[in-house]
């Protein structure tokens, strides 16, 4: 029997792990074992550091619910999420790159018409969101879902706000016959996470700004192509270059143009100026190698 030492016990552990069953979840355990044992012998992790840790993710666990995924929050600020997507997404150079969901996304938003405000009646600068789905040859998708949801003036989400029991700025936009869609909203601003749970406690332990710049969301799920999720960034906007869940692309960074009262993007009109943005959404046909659930 070979009893537990230092320096046979990381050993014995990838062995143990190396019985699952599934050969992918041996793998995923065995590597996790091997890096936890290495990182926690080369920092000489203390006992205190590791109850430290232990009730660092109790607490997380605790304050995520249905509305606030604090667990999510965590793999952002770490540059994890980000990097999860690069490594699953190789999309041509020519389809829209993706970034990370974020903590605040709610399924179920309700369906919206073309040009419909989401805000309904929220403050902020109207902004009309414009242009077409399309696939990697130029040709317009008719009839894609484009889930999209952002943050109000004040950087708050709906999500974030439990006394809102019903939908707020969010909601499921439809592209036309040509593969148009228009979006209205309110002007996205730059925002702080949420610095009141263990991931803001660990942020304010440091010099990284807690800050993201201006964007609104997009999820775009399409049959025969990959799925989308993506911002929109404003340019020009705060914290572009210090974006707190490293989610700021170049390609995803749109002008937001100043337009008159008069007549609006959606073919009505509108009485008090507005901000436009224009973006092309093209998406990869879905890999025909992936592996099936």
């Amino acid at each position: 029997m070979a009893f537990v030492t230092e320096d046979n016990l990381s050993d014995l552990a990838v062995k143990r792990w190396a019985t699952a069953h599934s050969p992918r979840l041996a793998e995923l355990m065995t590597a996790l074992v091997r890096h936890l044992h290495a990182y926690a012998r080369e920092v000489r992790l203390t006992e205190e550091e590791w109850a430290a840790a232990v009730e660092w993710l109790t607490a997380t666990g605790r304050i995520s619910d249905d509305k606030r995924q604090e667990f999510i929050l965590a793999s952002d600020v770490l540059g994890l999420s980000t990097l999860v997507v690069q490594l699953n997404h190789h999309f041509s150079a020519d389809a829209t790159p993706a970034t990370v969901l974020g903590p605040f996304h709610i399924d179920g938003s309700p369906t919206a018409g073309f040009g419909a405000d989401m805000s309904d009646g929220i403050p902020g600068t109207p902004v009309f969101i414009t242009g077409r789905v399309l696939d990697l040859d130029g040709t317009p998708l008719p009839d894609v879902v484009l889930d999209v949801w952002q943050a109000d003036a004040d950087g708050a989400y709906e999500a974030q706000l439990p006394e809102i029991d019903e939908a707020r700025l969010r909601a499921l936009y439809r592209t036309r016959a040509d593969g148009t869609y228009c979006v209205r909203t309110i002007a996205p601003r730059g925002y702080a996470i949420p610095m009141d749970g263990p991931v803001g406690d660990l942020i304010g332990r440091t010099d990284i700004s807690h800050f993201r710049p201006a964007h609104v969301h997009f999820l775009i799920d399409h049959p025969g192509h990959e799925k989308l999720i993506t911002h929109l960034f404003r340019e020009g906007s705060e914290f572009l270059d210090t974006d707190v869940v490293f989610g700021t692309k170049d390609e995803l960074i749109v002008r937001f143009t100043e337009e008159p009262a008069g007549s609006s993007p959606d073919g009505g009109t509108i009485d008090e100026p507005y901000l436009r943005a224009e973006f092309d959404f093209v998406l990869q046909p879905r890999r025909t190698d992936e592996p099936q659930p």
